[in-house]
């Protein structure tokens, strides 16, 4: 993971990786932006519905704003994994291309529809789990850590089967993937537990899924040639 970790940072620099960076970046603030609209949109529709004054409404506004920071906080992992299951491939190929050429050679480009369901089933998956977990996350605030260290763990499981799928999905078959995934869960779920690491540190998030499946492209390789 350390080697991989450092190739993925070197190779920042790379023209491709740059311009997937600043897709998924642009792409990243953009709904959020959304997001910030709706919620202020919403605030003031209520406000003026409810017949209330202009303090009311700045009220409201300061609260949806406070909404908005929350949501955001709270869905980062998700929209940012999301986005970059759309431009995943650009980055695999990117390492491929330099690393691996004779894997590049055989490899199956992943479509844009194909990665925008990956996408798209990431961000439901994490959200449905978490959601399904919200219980025990809730009970184990008890323990000081327990809802952290469950909440790691979980969203890192997650984590690495998105990032592996990324680089699995050039190289296999989908009827292939459920048994892969059967036989590479230790190593997945240390690849996701680093990426969710790194969404965790300000400012190294923005970089964090780019990294990641830099990073999952180094993993996936290597073991495939042990």
């Amino acid at each position: 993971m350390l080697r991989a970790f450092a190739l993925s940072l070197a190779q920042l620099r790379d023209p491709p990786v740059l311009r997937v960076l600043a897709k998924t970046l642009a792409l990243t603030l953009l709904l959020f932006a959304l997001l910030a609209g709706a919620a202020w949109w919403g605030a003031d529709a209520g406000v003026t519905l409810l017949g209330a004054g202009e303090g009311w409404q700045a009220l409201a506004g300061a609260l949806a704003a406070l909404v908005a920071i929350g949501a955001a906080w709270l869905l980062f992992r998700v929209v940012a994994i999301a986005v970059i299951g759309i431009f995943a491939d650009d980055v695999v190929e990117a390492v491929e291309r330099r690393h691996y050429p004779a894997a590049l050679g055989t490899a199956r480009p992943v479509s844009f529809a194909r990665g925008l369901r990956m996408g798209a089933g990431s961000a439901l998956r994490a959200i449905l789990v978490n959601a399904a977990l919200a219980p025990v996350y809730v009970a184990l605030l008890v323990t000081g850590i327990g809802t952290a260290a469950a909440f790691f763990l979980v969203n890192g499981w997650l984590l690495g089967r998105d990032l592996g799928d990324m680089v699995a999905a050039r190289h296999r078959p989908a009827a292939a993937m459920r048994d892969w995934r059967a036989t590479t869960g230790i190593g997945r779920l240390a690849l996701g537990l680093v990426g969710t690491a790194l969404l965790l540190i300000p400012v190294a998030n923005l970089l964090a899924p780019v990294i990641a499946a830099a990073m999952a492209t180094h993993w996936y390789h290597r073991r495939e040639s042990m």
